[in-house]
């Protein structure tokens, strides 16, 4: 079966043919570094890591570029409120980023890459929207893209371009149809030209570049064209991203790179659907969300977290409540007791569990459907420990779970002697304290499971 991805352009699954066979080159919008980002935010490159793993399943080289988005109305807002310089803010939460990336066991890209290192990259895909009219300087110094100049604008999410004439519009260019907006984020239903230079105000403080378009600094979606086309080209295969940065960011980053280039930006656009909460979004301005620090501090693993979300396909919407991640991090503890019990020798792949894995994640990265054949091994009586081993260690090549880190820990003396202490009070048959000293080891993080054979120590 051929490798298939939705494809949000086409609104079709479509067989996957990179430009070049040689390399897949893959953008994924990172995250704005003014918080911690929350597990909605999670979603998105816990999907872009996924998808990439497939790509190198399938033997691909893939050359991943994840941008920091380190200047923007929020960076420069909060690092004013927090009386630091941006560099400093941003180079905080920068650092707090990798160290959630890493617990969620997600590949490092190829490269990160920071806005602040690409302003004259910016200024040029500018330079060129203003020569060949897509673009247009405003009385105030700011430079626009000119939607009505592009007849494709909306494509990417089907939109119209409702006709609206401000006064200010109407004065400074009569054949002006459209408003325009400065602020980075808008709804969908405000369709106006967006800013691709911001010129120098006096709430940007000592945030600012002097550049050939004049002082001031970036939009925040001409900064995602000028890292992407820097370090892939100006035609990419794939564009991750979360489905509310659709609109406006990757539409507007459509318009302006293939503006200024005159060529396809992206083959492949690829969206993950909303983490909600309370069948509401989730969302820092609503306040309804929570960080991986709120999972840390309920002792729940994150990996429990990418685990929960691999049951649901990456375009579905998923509610969360914390019974099911609950639920999803029992079941990945049972998952790697099996292992554990698998022993230390590591066998043969089965290649027909590695056929029926690869042809549902071919399926546009059906993980629901993938996890199944990891229980099937587990429950499989004809195959031998070792071979066991080696599948679920390929499988996990993709699934990203962390089965290769699973160690046997050792058990705490104290814990030994309490263990030894029940099993003396069982052979005198005195259960009260057989129960009493159950109770005690399972309070310190074990459970004793008694057998015909014997007795097995687990940690919980």
């Amino acid at each position: 079966m051929a490798l298939k991805f939705y494809n949000t352009l086409t609104r079709e699954k479509e067989d996957f043919s990179p430009i070049d066979p040689k390399e897949v080159r893959m953008y994924t919008c990172g995250p704005t570094v003014y918080n911690y980002p929350h597990i909605g935010n999670y979603r998105a490159y816990i999907f872009a890591d996924t998808a990439k793993r497939v790509l190198l399943y399938e033997g691909y080289e893939v050359k991943h570029i994840m941008n920091l988005t380190d200047v923007d109305d929020k960076t420069i807002r909060d690092s004013q409120k927090e009386g630091k310089s941006l560099k400093e803010f941003t180079e905080f939460y920068t650092e707090e980023f990798f160290k959630d990336i890493k617990s969620l066991n997600i590949l490092t890209p190829t490269k990160f890459t920071k806005a602040t290192d690409y302003i004259d990259e910016m200024v040029n895909i500018i330079k060129k929207l203003l020569e060949k009219g897509l673009a247009y300087k405003s009385e105030d110094g700011s430079i626009y893209f000119d939607i009505g100049k592009d007849k494709e604008y909306g494509k990417l999410v089907r939109l119209e371009k409702k006709i609206t004439v401000t006064s200010e519009c109407a004065l400074e260019n009569p054949e002006k149809r459209f408003g325009r907006i400065k602020s980075d984020e808008y709804e969908k239903d405000n369709i106006q030209d967006f800013a691709l230079w911001k010129a120098w105000d006096e709430n940007d403080g000592d945030v600012f570049w002097e550049t050939e378009l004049g002082k001031g600094r970036p939009g925040w979606h001409i900064e995602c064209s000028a890292m992407s086309m820097s370090n892939l080209g100006e035609s990419l295969d794939i564009h991750t991203g979360g489905i509310d940065n659709m609109f406006p960011h990757h539409e507007n980053e459509i318009a302006q790179s293939e503006g200024a280039t005159g060529k396809q930006f992206v083959k492949y656009w690829m969206h993950n659907e909303w983490v909600l909460v309370d069948q509401k979004k989730m969302s820092k301005s609503a306040k309804n969300f929570y960080t991986l620090r709120d999972l840390t501090d309920k002792n729940i693993n994150p990996i429990a977290y990418r685990f929960w979300l691999l049951m649901a396909n990456y375009r579905t919407r998923v509610n969360f409540v914390w019974d099911a991640l609950e639920g999803a991090e029992v079941a990945l503890k049972r998952l790697f007791r099996l292992y554990k019990d698998l022993g230390n020798d590591i066998g043969t792949v089965n290649v027909k569990y590695q056929q029926k894995f690869k042809e549902y994640l071919e399926d546009d990265l059906d993980t629901p459907r993938a996890l199944t054949i990891l229980w099937d091994v587990f429950k499989d009586e004809n195959m031998s420990n070792a071979d066991k081993k080696a599948t679920v260690l390929d499988l996990d090549k993709v699934l990203g779970l962390g089965f290769e880190n699973i160690k046997e820990e050792e058990t705490p003396e104290k814990v030994l002697k309490l263990v030894k202490e029940r099993e003396d009070a069982r052979i005198n048959k005195d259960f009260k304290k057989s129960d009493e000293l159950r109770d005690k080891i399972k309070s310190l993080g074990y459970e004793v499971k008694d057998s015909s054979d014997g007795y097995k120590i687990e940690k919980i």
